[in-house]
């Protein structure tokens, strides 16, 4: 259970590396698409993806130890961090959608190397990536709607 929390704790360092850039007037005074929700969603829709998040590569944890799945983990979770600095801190659309491209794709990576090891923590990256999917959608549209 220590391990758990281990992990729980390595998971969330993530967003607070973004806490320095919180969205702002910039952000409010951007054109989004009608389909944005609304700002209250994303600390409680992050909160469950990251407590996911967590749980998955604890299960991967204790089957396989730091080894090639873990590593893609933390791969896709400083992806994951930087993506607030350079679309809020930057205020750089165009560039946070290349970085969440990248980050979609490392998720999808650890996705696979989760699911060879546990299909279980597999399961529970799933939410993740679609939610970044819809998170990427919503970057590019932004990113197009204010050049």
């Amino acid at each position: 259970m220590l391990a758990l929390l281990g992990f729980i704790g390595l998971t969330f360092l993530a967003p607070l590396a973004g806490a320095a850039w919180p969205p702002g007037e910039w952000y409010r005074g951007l054109t989004k698409p009608s389909w944005t929700p609304p700002g209250c969603v994303f600390g409680p829709a992050w909160t469950v993806l990251y407590l996911l998040m967590a749980t998955a590569a604890w299960r991967v944890w204790r089957r396989v130890g730091w080894s090639s799945p873990l590593r893609w983990w933390l791969g896709q979770l400083a992806l994951n961090a930087a993506w607030t600095p350079i679309f809020f801190g930057a205020q750089q659309p165009g560039w946070a959608f290349a970085e969440i491209l990248l980050l979609w794709l490392a998720i999808a990576a650890t996705l696979r190397q989760f699911f060879a090891v546990e299909r279980t923590a597999g399961w529970l990256l799933v939410p993740y990536l679609l939610w970044v999917t819809f998170a990427a959608a919503l970057n590019f549209v932004i990113w197009r709607l204010n050049p």
